[in-house]
């Protein structure tokens, strides 16, 4: 179920907030038990078989908590239980995401015809169990509290806000909202706020744009400005799309009193690659850092082993993100960058504002391979944005996307820089016209929103696919 089809708007949130605000109010525990099987209902709604899946990871992950809270006073005790909670939760994401790929892989490489399984990948299956497995490593480095309630680490596992596509919320974030949260209007008001700008950015914007990016990346002729239009249309995409999700699922967080962090700092006015990645999906960055770049030694170890840790978290990330090859080399892509942003010492953040521009490219020509459905495409893409491509310069169909979708091409660049968020802090500072034209403005972009929907305009969703 999509945050942005009219199911989830028109019945499903209407009817979580009716239970939750009406029924049960003033109830905690039957509140949190009312949002974990509406939760659990979310996810099963378009997959009843892979809630299972779901409920699973939930109670292996639960015994695991309390297991690792028993031997957290014995290192070696807590190791394996450390690896017994990483071998298990990462079994389950080998199966669903990544046997294919390798049977398929190793048929490839080796001439052999090995049965190749096809497995359906449960949606945001990448998501909750990075989530689940660092519930489990927390409780170990006695960072989070062990919770011994099990429908309560369901609740933190599976909640519907960020169940599919993150952010990638940690255990002691919310620990005590779970059992202690506190709700206000001015909490419900904010997160009802910002849930609608990311529907506005995810309808609006992403999906406007996608519209592009598939017209070029299907192309069978693409001259040099077609691949730049495809290739901007896809970078603005993805960031709409994902930012807009998270957006999203902050915003029904707060509305229901858990407050997630941040997902995304403006990425695209980053001055290099490293301050790109402080800035575009935080939490899967710091989840990374947290339990695979700093328990490898991080920057504390020599300066081969720093490269080395780097490379490991970079070819992870690349995994991470799907089972093909062009994922790989898009990690690689970005160790490439970083290591040498590191050797140079351009990685850090006084550097010029110039440098947003080039770094803005790169992470751009990164899209490219990240969107194509194989190096051999992306190849030829990237070549005809070099101007090296059979087919010139320009042509009709590059044309008329520029006309039609020039104006469009102008609000991403606007609402993926902080000149939108010093528009939207205008209502503080403009006393009650201020706010009456806010409220106004979003109520405007809802509606824009809501009759895309009605006219069944093209909905997708990139990060389903992770």
């Amino acid at each position: 179920m999509l945050f942005s089809s009219s199911v989830f708007l028109l019945m499903f949130l209407p009817a979580v907030l009716f239970g939750y605000f009406f029924l049960l109010r003033g109830k905690r525990p039957l509140q949190n038990i009312f949002l974990l099987c509406a939760s659990l209902f979310f996810y099963a709604w378009g997959e009843p078989a892979f809630v299972f899946v779901m409920m699973a990871s939930i109670a292996a992950n639960y015994l695991l908590g309390l297991w690792m809270d028993r031997v957290r006073t014995r290192p070696h005790a807590k190791k394996i239980a450390a690896v017994c909670a990483a071998v298990l939760n990462l079994s389950l994401l080998f199966v669903f995401k990544y046997l294919g790929f390798v049977m398929r892989s190793l048929n490839s490489l080796t001439g052999f015809s090995l049965p190749v399984p096809e497995i359906a990948l449960p949606v945001g299956i990448s998501f909750f169990t990075f989530q689940a497995l660092s519930y489990v490593l927390d409780v170990g480095r006695g960072v989070a509290p062990v919770q011994k309630n099990p429908f309560w680490v369901g609740l933190y596992i599976s909640f519907f806000p960020q169940l599919i596509a993150g952010p990638i919320v940690k255990y002691q974030t919310v620990a005590e909202e779970i059992s202690c949260r506190k709700h206000s209007w001015a909490d419900f008001s904010a997160g009802l706020c910002r849930f609608a700008l990311g529907l506005m950015k995810k309808i609006l914007l992403a999906n406007s744009l996608a519209l592009v990016a598939d017209r070029a990346f299907a192309a069978q002729a693409l001259p040099f400005g077609l691949a730049w239009l495809g290739s901007l249309a896809y970078t603005f995409q993805i960031f709409f799309d994902f930012a807009g999700y998270s957006d999203m699922a902050i915003g029904l967080g707060q509305m229901f009193g858990f407050h997630f962090q941040e997902n995304f700092r403006y990425p695209y006015i980053a001055r290099s690659v490293t301050d790109f990645w402080r800035r575009w999906h935080i939490s899967l960055s710091q989840w990374f850092r947290d339990y695979v770049y700093i328990p490898l030694g991080g920057s504390r170890a020599p300066l081969l082993l720093r490269y080395r840790n780097l490379f490991i978290v970079w070819l992870l990330t690349g995994i991470w993100h799907g089972a093909n090859w062009t994922f790989i080399l898009w990690g690689l892509y970005y160790f490439v960058l970083l290591a040498a942003e590191k050797a140079a010492g351009l990685h850090k953040n006084h550097l010029g504002i110039w440098r947003i521009l080039p770094t803005f490219l790169v992470v751009n020509f990164g899209w490219v391979l990240f969107r194509a459905d194989s190096i051999s495409a992306a190849g030829r893409f990237l070549a005809a944005m070099f101007g090296l491509g059979p087919d010139g310069l320009w042509n009709e169909t590059a044309a008329a996307l520029l006309r039609d979708y020039s104006v469009l091409f102008a609000a991403a660049v606007v609402f993926s820089a902080p000149a939108a968020k010093r528009l939207a802090a205008c209502r503080c500072t403009q006393g009650r016209a201020g706010a009456l034209l806010w409220v106004a403005g979003l109520l405007a972009a809802v509606l824009a929103a809501f009759s895309f929907l009605a006219k069944g305009a093209y909905n997708p969703f990139i990060y389903f696919n992770f």
